[in-house]
């Protein structure tokens, strides 16, 4: 069976074919910067070089028309081919807690959860009802970025306000990341040979958008994303965890109002605000701080540490450690980041967490572990592959019935 996976957002959408039943990824398509000038689709078909050209699109439905249509360009030689479409969606809210076909109630629930998501949730929507369209008749699934985050106890979404504002308004700990975290958890209990029922894990996405979880016996007990992707780590451009109040003090002090202060929490805070060195991008903020520049060598202190309070959090939360994870962009590819975080953490009384510096300096974007020879704790790095997550989720859907 071939399934497509659409990920549609207001600026892109993306999309990727799987073949035999989501394994195999034999296209992939990118429309970026959709209704501004310089609109472009990337296309590749497995095998073959990527080839870029203009297109003329203006929403999100359109560019998502005109990346399936280009399947019909090396991948299919027709789209009635396509058995299956996966959609990223990124809320659900409480509803929906697992990948679901698509009908008329899950596209309500999609909208009512705008609120909660209001620059993904609506293209997502979009993304769907063009690819219904498209492909009538071919089954589509719903795979929700806060579904494997929906097994967190109550105790750890509340927040410390008045009862009712959950009860009523679903003010509470969503998380995000959720289909990244799920991917990476199912991958580890391979690697490890182990049930994943058994494992205690700690999972560090770390990207530009940088989330943790507690995964205990393959559920999530805990994630660092809160109601909004906002909470949490310190990220690219995210402020993460921080006081309300100081909301309240910028808004009096610098005469902002909350469109300002969105702006500055969501675009101007994390590494780019601490570094100030114009850019999110951890490669130069480090290269900054090896050549002295003391803000960029702070922000990579306060990245660091944000994640190992993060981590002594998460074991006191299961009650110990099989395993300590590290995926996404950074995660992946920053063997020095990694050595800073685990650094102390190994050895004596301490946590049993540590890597050795040399298995650790070679690996970039490949699964592999990096802990010494006889550590309590296995730390790992697993490349995560969301695509291929939502097709495995998607065919899961079809063959349960």
């Amino acid at each position: 069976m071939k399934i497509l996976v659409i990920n549609a957002g207001s600026s892109s959408v993306k999309c990727s074919l799987f073949d035999k039943g989501g394994s195999d990824r034999t296209a992939s398509g990118l429309v970026e910067r959709i209704g501004l000038k310089g609109t472009r689709l990337h296309y590749s078909v497995s095998g073959s070089d990527r080839r870029t050209e203009p297109v003329a699109v203006n929403d999100t439905a359109a560019a998502a028309e005109a990346i399936v249509n280009k399947l019909t360009d090396g991948a299919v030689s027709a789209l009635g081919q396509i058995g299956a479409v996966g959609h990223r969606v990124v809320h659900g809210g409480e509803k929906i807690v697992k990948p679901v076909p698509i009908d008329a109630a899950v596209k309500a629930v999609i909208r009512d959860c705008f609120t909660l998501a209001p620059l993904h949730n609506p293209p997502n929507l979009q993304g769907i009802e063009a690819c219904e369209r498209l492909l009538a008749g071919t089954p589509q699934v719903a795979v929700f970025d806060t579904a494997f985050h929906a097994t967190m106890p109550e105790k750890a979404f509340v927040y410390g306000l008045p009862y009712r504002y959950y009860a009523e308004g679903g003010i509470r700990r969503y998380g995000f990341h959720g289909t990244s975290h799920q991917f990476v958890a199912r991958r580890t209990a391979a690697h490890l040979a182990r049930p994943a029922d058994t494992l205690r894990l700690i999972i560090c996405h770390l990207g530009n958008g940088c989330s943790m979880s507690a995964v205990l016996g393959g559920r999530c007990i805990d994630t660092s994303m809160g109601m909004t992707p906002l909470e949490g780590l310190l990220m690219g451009t995210r402020c993460g965890d921080l006081d309300p109040s100081i909301v309240f003090h910028l808004m009096d002090q610098y005469d902002l109002d909350p469109e300002q202060i969105s702006e500055l929490l969501n675009k101007q805070s994390g590494l780019k605000g601490l570094a100030g060195i114009g850019s999110s991008d951890l490669r130069d903020i480090l290269e900054a701080g090896r050549k002295g520049n003391r803000q960029a060598e702070l922000a990579v202190q306060a990245f660091v540490y944000r994640i190992r309070k993060y981590i002594g959090a998460y074991i006191a939360a299961l009650g110990g450690l099989d395993a300590l994870v590290f995926t996404a962009g950074i995660g992946e590819n920053a063997p020095l980041i990694r050595e800073r975080v685990c650094e102390g953490l190994g050895g004596g009384d301490s946590l049993g967490i540590a890597v050795d510096p040399k298995r650790n300096a070679g690996v970039c974007g490949r699964l592999a572990e990096i802990q010494p020879p006889g550590s309590r704790v296995k730390v790992l790095v697993v490349p995560t592959n969301e695509e291929q997550e939502i097709a495995y989720q998607t065919r899961q859907v079809l063959e349960s019935g």
